[in-house]
């Protein structure tokens, strides 16, 4: 009598027995045989209903690898970097402790295949779910539309500096070498007349200038870098209504490091790596040049 034939574990699933939207889940994810993506797109070629179905989930799926692009780009806020960092070791070696006894589960077909199948149904529920939400487009249309926080500017000026570190190569509208126009430019559009800080004895370079809205406001803002690739920003504008007090005051947004000031009926903040431990020093340096 021959021995069975052992089985491999890799069979494919009768996708005919599944629902739609886990078919088309399953040929999207490339979890289909030759014969399968033939049958599968024999229909779609013929049924209206699979190809929207399918258009729906495609989307889907391109909108979460999206997102999954847009996190990862995303750097990591330097709260958690010293977190990190100033976590202790264990005292008692992992070696030395008590090891658990490890548990082998070996799943028998029946449930090897029930297990499958609810994997592919919470799948394409999902890439459903997915393929009907707004796009960034639309939610960003949306944002747009929305009324502006009109109680800090300093949100603002977080998002422009954000926004220096991520195009390093377009910093600014006018450049250094063109003084006289920056400082017409801004007193005219700031109406708060200043001078441009030499800050070369700390290593910072003058890039230009530019103008922003912060609260809706016009504010100017002087762009500098370092040699290292580091950006600092020094931003002004008119007071709507005096500060209770024009003491230094420093705060962190997550990568982003403030140092806010108030002076003869104008506001002004510098903004840089949080990481700088110089920042408020160099403000008081700025404050008394400005």
């Amino acid at each position: 009598m021959p021995a069975p034939t052992p089985s491999t574990g890799t069979e494919l699933l009768d996708l005919r027995k599944l629902p739609l939207e886990a078919q088309l889940t399953a040929l999207l994810d490339g979890e289909v045989s030759p014969e399968q993506r033939h049958e599968l797109e024999q229909r779609l070629a013929s049924d209206e209903n699979a190809r929207r179905l399918h258009e729906k989930l495609r989307h889907g799926a391109d909108f979460g690898r999206r997102r999954l692009d847009d996190v990862l780009k995303e750097p990591v806020p330097l709260a958690l970097v010293r977190s990190i960092k100033s976590t202790q070791p264990p005292k008692t070696p992992i070696a030395q402790r008590a090891m658990r006894p490890q548990v082998k589960l070996a799943p028998s077909g029946p449930q090897a295949l029930a297990a499958a199948l609810i994997l592919f149904v919470v799948g394409c529920g999902i890439g459903y779910f997915a393929g009907t939400t707004p796009d960034a487009d639309e939610i960003a249309t949306t944002t747009a539309t929305a009324p502006a926080n009109t109680n800090d500017w300093l949100s603002d000026v977080t998002a422009y500096q954000r926004l220096l570190i991520r195009q390093p190569r377009h910093l600014v509208e006018v450049p250094a070498s063109q003084a006289e126009e920056i400082s017409s430019w801004l007193t005219t559009a700031i109406g708060v007349p200043f001078r441009v800080p030499d800050l070369s004895a700390e290593s910072w370079t003058f890039q230009g200038a530019r103008v922003i809205l912060g609260d809706n406001r016009p504010v100017g803002q002087l762009v500098y870098s370092n040699s290292d690739g580091d950006i600092i920003s020094i931003c002004f504008r008119k007071d709507a209504q005096p500060p209770e007090t024009d003491d230094f005051k420093e705060t962190i947004k997550d990568e982003i490091g403030l140092v806010t000031w108030h002076n003869a009926g104008t506001s002004y903040v510098l903004a840089g790596p949080s990481a700088e431990a110089a920042l408020g020093q160099l403000a008081m340096r700025i404050a008394t040049a400005i």
